[in-house]
This record gives C-alpha cells, sequence and structure tokens, in this order.
C-alpha cells in the first residue's frame, strides 16, 4: 500500500462510508460499549486521513479496516485508562434488531470467540483473513469458531427450552 497525498475529500469520505459499520460493529463486538466504539471508529478514520493507504481492490481496503479496528481495540483494552475505570453496564442493546436473541447471546460469549463469530458470519471473511487479522493461525480461528458456536448452540438451547 502506497501513500497518496492527492487523495481528495469526496473520494476519502466515500471510503469512510462505505467502511463505517463494519468498523462500528467491529469495535462494539470488541468493546460492548457502544461509546468505546464510536471512539475507537474515530481513531480507525484519523488513521486512515493520516497515512492515507492505496488498496489495490475492495476485499484489501475491508481488510485493512478491521485489521486496524481489531489492533486498536487491543491497545484499548491494554489502556491505563480502561485499567482505573470501573466497567459500566453492559446490557446495552445492539445497534442491530436483535429478534431472535442471537446478538445477545453473542455479546456474551468471551471477546476472542465474539470476535471470530461476527467477523465470519457478519463480516463474511474467511478463516484466513480472519486468522490474518486476529494474528492467530488458521486452526486457532477454527477452534475459535467452533466454540462460539458450541457455546452459542447451548445458550440459544436454554433460551428456547
Amino acid at each position: 500500500m502506497a501513500r497518496n497525498e492527492l487523495r481528495n475529500s469526496s473520494e476519502c469520505e466515500e471510503i469512510l462510508k462505505r467502511n463505517a459499520g463494519k468498523v462500528f460493529k467491529t469495535a462494539f463486538i470488541r468493546t460492548g460499549n457502544r461509546y468505546d466504539a464510536e471512539d475507537i471508529m474515530q481513531e480507525v478514520f484519523l488513521r486512515f486521513i493520516r497515512y492515507a493507504p492505496v488498496f489495490p481492490d475492495a476485499e484489501r481496503e475491508s481488510a485493512w479496516f478491521i485489521k486496524c479496528t481489531v489492533n486498536l481495540t487491543h491497545s484499548f483494552f491494554r489502556s491505563a485508562r480502561i485499567k482505573r475505570e470501573l466497567p459500566l453496564d453492559d446490557s446495552l442493546p445492539a445497534p442491530e434488531e436483535d429478534t431472535d436473541g442471537i446478538i445477545e447471546c453473542v455479546m456474551k460469549l468471551p471477546k476472542n470467540l465474539r470476535t471470530a463469530i461476527h467477523l465470519y458470519y457478519y463480516e463474511n471473511m474467511s478463516v484466513k483473513e480472519i486468522a490474518d487479522t486476529m494474528g492467530k493461525s488458521e486452526s486457532a480461528v477454527k477452534s475459535l469458531l467452533m466454540r462460539g458456536r458450541n457455546r452459542l448452540k447451548d445458550m440459544l438451547k436454554d433460551e428456547f427450552d
């Protein structure tokens, strides 16, 4: 990816609009908090504007935004600010309508399982892409997906019994 100093503001705005939904959803799934997700989303967009990467195709563009979001959430959880704060109520509603309780159950999963499930089912990423994004091996991602599916199956079975 090369830096492009000549990119105009309408092109940047179009790219940001195209990726805003997936950045917010990924940040929200990882943080469980709308306000923190918005902060991370803002930082992702600032990095895009600052570094102005040029992408060969839409797939690499999408992967850059998701990987940047995942990396920033890692930094967010390691920051001293998070360690000093008490957690907010995690029962905030998901940004999408959750008619059958699936998103609520996904939000109850541990962070790594939740992220893998979100990227696979909501962002339609392959196991290889998820592995690259999360910095894990493909077999580790497959294990996360399997454990996440099993936990969701158990949670949903309890919901509907």
